[in-house]
């Protein structure tokens, strides 16, 4: 809208200025003088006056009726005062210069409010893009082969086949096939992740290097990508304290204008210079325009979140991103945030007469068709040790202490503690110190005979020391809060740099060990899962949300990191700081502009030789706005990982015992 009627006024606003008295003096040119030219200017004057200057004048009306004057208000003020002054010269009802040149603040305005909704459209282009990401149709798997349906035609349930260099058209779970998968437009990752079967995919992202054949669970506005794309969208909406001041100084700064505008009528009327009286008085109206004052912080926030967006970040409520600025310690929930929430092999001591592979081969034998985490996790040590487990005959579980079969003609047993007592055997050494740090300690017993003792984990993600650290550099304290027993916790925060520990806390204590964090006026972010976590989310100052696929939905949490890295719990801290920099920034320039330009605009400076013509003041006015939007989009250069590094592949494994903390 308003780029189409710049385009058409400003073709209409060069004849009038060429025709017009002022150009002749500053640009030296005197336009031809031709029959009915003195008509060229109030004509063409009007036709801008009424095309583009009608949607200032529209809104306007509507601030005026909803008793909250603010910007169009004022630009319509300033424009209908030169306009009636211009025709009242025409017409010789006054002693005043003619002043056609408005059609030039008119297209000034117009450019102006063009620069902004181009700048704020551009800001929403991530949602755009997000929206787009999903194909129009997908391939379903029947009986018969494949079929190619309409996306709206998918169910839960439904098997499609995404083939190399497709996009994955809902979320689901592979069944079969592996590929690399970019997700970078979701969740902000550089690389492309390897999926197999039983991973989870998002809808949106491609395949790259395979073909999938994935059971979808989620089509439509279920899936994750819709959840983002709302999540964004009504972030971009959200109130903001921020936006709130600034609003509050918009609707001061019109009352303040209009009553410079009248000081400023009166003054010089009084002078005996109408024509500088009225001249003045628009000038004035025109430089308090709040314009770059209201675009100040809803640019900045649309770029955020969109930023955000493209990062893993999504914020929720705008609130609790201005928050995080200010947070001072950052709580982590131990199990699925700093540890990925299941059990891993971390080490193994046989006895002097046994051989390590021997022991895993004979424990992974025993528990291969168990579904126990613990099970599960000995036969993949084995596996990733490349170890093939036998097979084994005359399974018995013998329930809270082990399990047994018979191996190789070998009766195995593979239990705790408990087991080891029932048989009268002694643990290992190394056994009795991985027990002393909290880790789940499991024996293999052979014939009557202990082997080996297993030490298993829950491991701890790679990226979270990295976070532990970039947090510190921050300047922010870190805690964590866990079920474990004091042993474990104390292991874990040991292990990645922790300052307080919370342990032994149930889930229904949680929100009152954030209240403990909280003592002493300490703004506490709490980091989770975003379940069992959801009362300690909404407790804290910040809540943050780890989780991917439709845990982006928990309704717990201001901020979602989409990528379940804790790394990016110090990106969403570094986008709030930035965030609020250049809200700062915005409004001292936008302020100060509006403090320092109505006196001169209004002839203070008049005695000593300066005055601010009308068409002047419209192009400082509309500059301050050019220069708000362009500070607003230095935003998009903030590296939010600068303190940390990329991503990368897993470290050598670091663990704690597998709990439910």
């Amino acid at each position: 809208m308003f780029r189409d009627r710049f385009w058409l006024s400003l073709a209409l606003t060069v004849p009038v200025v060429l025709w017009s008295r002022d150009p002749q003096a500053w640009l030296g040119y005197r336009a031809p003088d031709l029959p009915g030219s003195a008509l060229i200017p109030p004509i063409l004057g009007t036709v801008v006056f009424v095309y583009g200057g009608l949607v200032f004048i529209r809104s306007a009306r509507h601030e005026l009726a909803a008793r909250q004057p603010g910007m169009m208000t004022l630009i319509s003020l300033a424009i209908a005062v030169a306009f009636v002054t211009s025709w009242a010269g025409t017409l010789g009802l006054f002693e005043v210069e003619i002043w056609w040149e408005l059609a030039t603040l008119i297209t000034v305005m117009l450019l102006g409010h063009w620069l902004e909704m181009r700048a704020i459209d551009q800001a929403s282009g991530a949602l755009a893009a997000l929206a787009e990401l999903l194909p129009d149709t997908a391939e379903r798997v029947t009986e018969q082969g494949t079929e190619t349906v309409p996306l709206s035609e998918l169910r839960p349930d439904d098997v499609v086949l995404v083939r190399p260099g497709a996009r994955i058209p809902a979320d689901g779970i592979v069944l079969e096939g592996d590929a690399d998968v970019d997700e970078s437009m979701i969740t902000g990752e550089s690389r492309a992740i390897p999926r197999e079967t039983g991973d989870k995919v998002i809808a949106g992202t491609v395949a790259v290097g395979g073909s999938l054949r994935i059971r979808v669970t989620a089509v439509g506005e279920a899936t994750a990508l819709s959840g983002i794309v709302r999540l964004v969208a009504a972030a971009q909406a959200s109130a903001s304290r921020t936006q709130a001041l600034a609003d509050r100084a918009a609707a001061l700064l019109f009352y303040v204008a209009v009553a410079a505008g009248a000081l400023t009528l009166g003054f010089w009327w009084l002078q005996g210079d109408p024509e500088g009286a009225l001249v003045r008085t628009a000038t004035v109206l025109v430089i308090a325009c709040p314009h770059a004052l209201g675009l100040a912080i809803p640019l900045v926030i649309a770029i955020s979140t969109s930023l955000g967006a493209r990062n893993g970040l999504l914020v929720k409520d705008r609130l609790a991103l201005e928050r995080a600025r200010e947070v001072r310690i950052v709580i982590f929930d131990k199990t699925g945030t700093l540890t990925r929430g299941r059990p891993v092999l971390a080490r193994v001591a046989v006895a002097t007469f046994a051989e390590e592979a021997d022991v895993l081969r004979l424990a992974a034998a025993v528990e291969g068709d168990s579904e126990h985490p613990l099970a599960r996790a000995i036969v993949d040590g084995a596996q990733e040790r490349g170890i093939m487990p036998d097979s084994a005959v005359a399974f018995e579980a013998l329930p809270g202490r082990g399990a047994k079969a018979v191996v190789e003609g070998r009766e195995v047993v593979v239990g705790g503690p408990r087991l080891l007592d029932e048989l009268g055997l002694k643990a290992l050494t190394e056994a009795d110190a991985w027990a002393g740090e909290g880790q789940t300690v499991l024996h293999v017993v052979a014939d009557g005979v202990v082997i080996g003792a297993m030490a298993l984990e829950d491991e701890i993600r790679p990226e979270s020391a990295e976070a532990v650290a970039a947090l510190h550099d921050l300047g922010i304290q870190v805690a964590m809060i866990t079920g474990d027993g004091e042993a474990v916790a104390r292991s874990v925060a040991r292990r990645l740099g922790i300052d307080e520990v919370a342990a032994q806390v149930l889930p229904s204590e949680k929100v009152d060990a954030v209240k403990r964090f909280q003592r002493g006026g300490r703004k506490v972010a709490m980091v989770g899962d975003g379940v069992n976590d959801a009362p300690a989310l909404a407790t804290a100052d910040v809540g943050i949300a780890i989780g991917a696929g439709t845990d982006v939905a928990v309704e717990s949490a201001g901020i979602v990191l989409v990528r379940s890295d804790p790394r990016d719990v110090v990106a969403a801290i570094e986008l709030s700081r930035a965030t609020y920099r250049k809200m700062v920034q915005n409004l001292v320039w936008a302020t100060a502009y509006n403090l320092i330009a109505i006196p001169v605009a209004a002839g203070v400076l008049v005695p000593w030789g300066v005055d601010l013509p009308m068409a002047v003041g419209a192009v400082v006015m509309s500059a301050s706005t050019i220069i708000v939007a362009a500070n607003a989009q230095l935003l998009r250069r903030v590296n939010l990982r600068a303190r940390v590094p990329a991503r990368s592949r897993p470290s050598p494994r670091m663990a704690s015992s597998a709990s439910s903390g």
